[in-house]
């Protein structure tokens, strides 16, 4: 069954109140140490197996499994439980507040109804004595706002985890994500050479230098992201984030900084967005005297393309479309965790319930599609864990949902014994392998890096065929 209002109301409005900052962007941060607290007390007598995983010191998972009867495949619901800061809206950022269908403040969408969503679907099945063949495993993960500590650990270490659906708001609910894009944090460096203001033959501005690689960039945004957008994804991500530079007001300054935040999509590398950028450069040296420019990647992320999702994603449609009467098969112009559980071969899809305004003052999320989406996971779970209650019988089922007489689709067909109706799966879009990457000028760039020292890339094999889920591959 479904949450009620009342208990959405009540679980999300306790964990928007509980502030879970991650540090890694905002030093004064709390991490997600209470907010792990709560969601374990929370589950605490419903019969699930919860651990709390210490990612790094303060830093928790919260993994909470109904373990099944054996045999079956393990489902993980992937949902983070840190937050961005609310420098904008001190006051009421971390005090819910309820206005018609909608839930105001940090993090009711983004995404401790994600969590919510995993918490109220694995306590109601735990409640329900359905048995399932497999482990329903819910992991509220640490520091996706900053540099995906909790998920990559999550990966790293997941183990027996068959396939994965991360819970991010959306801006419909019945939007299925099945690709978005990548993208990297990206310092780009003029340097020059320091004088006094009085002395212009000696001094080379770097902020100057900087000014002309940003317009560039502008019209790069302008011709090429924007006039050339993905069909699924959209237009390719590009902002500046930070600048600095100089000494004083007296001093040709001799050092220039701009930090970035630059998408790819499917099929390309950060190094085409490096490429392009060192194209400005090349550009600027012959007429701007004693240029000098650098890249330095902070951190990579690739592109998700979901792959050997089909059974699962089969099973997700049927339900969206039954719970909503419609599903969208789609991507997004962000990045999310998909990424990481989908590239350590954890066949992996992306959904959410409806929100708004993220990452700034007013956050809000929809109650009514939220307990919509619980329907969902609920039944998704279900099925996927391959044992659904009919009557008073366990039928051990693959590809079949409950559903009154008529439902499913043209392409359905009834099963003579129980009202159900066959589900269809969808194809997968493969991406190809990423290229190699490149520095400019090689001679002072510093060293490129693929990520934060603290966040390093997991690796893990795919599962070999004999493993869940059943069905095509990639």
């Amino acid at each position: 069954m479904p949450p009620t209002r009342e208990q959405v109301i009540d679980l999300l409005s306790a964990m928007v109140r509980i502030e879970s900052v991650t540090p890694w962007l905002i030093p004064t941060g709390s991490g997600e140490g209470n907010v792990a607290a709560f969601i374990a007390d929370w589950l605490a007598g419903t019969g699930v197996e919860i651990e709390i995983v210490e990612v790094s010191p303060g830093r928790p998972n919260v993994l909470a499994r109904l373990r099944g009867a054996g045999g079956g495949p393990t489902l993980c619901l992937n949902a983070h439980s840190d937050t961005v800061g609310y420098e904008g809206w001190p006051d009421d950022a971390l005090a819910p507040r309820i206005e018609g269908d909608l839930i105001y403040g940090l993090g009711a969408a983004d995404d401790k109804a994600g969590c919510a969503a995993g918490m109220l679907v694995l306590r109601a099945l735990a409640e329900s004595g359905v048995q399932l063949s497999g482990d329903l495993l819910v992991a509220c993960v640490a520091d996706e706002e900053g540099v995906s500590i909790g998920s990559e650990h999550l990966a790293a270490t997941s183990g027996g985890i068959d396939a994965c659906i991360v819970i991010e708001p959306q801006p419909y609910t019945h939007e299925l994500v099945v690709e978005h894009q990548g993208f990297g944090w990206i310092d780009v460096i003029c340097r020059g050479v320091a004088a006094h203001g009085s002395a212009p033959d000696a001094g080379v501005d770097a902020i100057v230098h900087l000014a002309e690689v940003i317009t560039r960039m502008h019209q790069l945004d302008r011709n090429l992201f924007e006039a050339n957008p993905s069909m699924l994804n959209g237009r390719t991500v590009f902002h500046t984030g930070t600048i600095t530079g100089g000494t004083d007001y007296a001093t040709y300054p001799n050092y220039a900084k701009l930090g970035i935040e630059i998408g790819t999509q499917p099929g390309e590398h950060l190094s085409d967005r490096v490429a392009e950028i060192e194209a400005i450069f090349a550009e600027l040296a012959p007429a701007e005297r004693g240029f000098r420019g650098e890249v330095v990647v902070q951190l990579d992320r690739e592109p998700f393309v979901a792959r050997g999702q089909e059974a699962l994603q089969g099973i997700v449609v049927d339900e969206m479309t039954s719970v909503l009467g419609q599903a969208k098969v789609t991507g997004l112009n962000a990045w999310t965790d998909a990424a990481l559980m989908q590239a350590a071969g954890i066949p992996t899809l992306l959904m959410g319930s409806a929100g708004g305004n993220f990452h700034t003052a007013n956050e809000w999320a929809s109650i009514s599609e939220l307990i919509k989406l619980c329907a969902i996971l609920e039944r998704v779970a279900t099925r996927y864990l391959r044992l659904i209650q009919v009557g008073g019988m366990t039928i051990c089922l693959t590809s079949v949902r409950p559903g009154p007489a008529g439902s499913g689709s043209a392409a359905s067909a009834r099963s003579p014994a129980s009202s159900m109706t066959r589900s269809t799966t969808c194809g997968t879009t493969v991406c190809p392998a990423p290229s190699a990457t490149s520095t400019w000028p090689a001679a002072s760039a510093p060293p490129r890096k693929r990520s934060s020292p603290s966040a390093p890339r997991p690796s893990r094999p795919k599962p070999s065929p004999d493993r869940w889920p059943l069905g095509p591959g990639p």
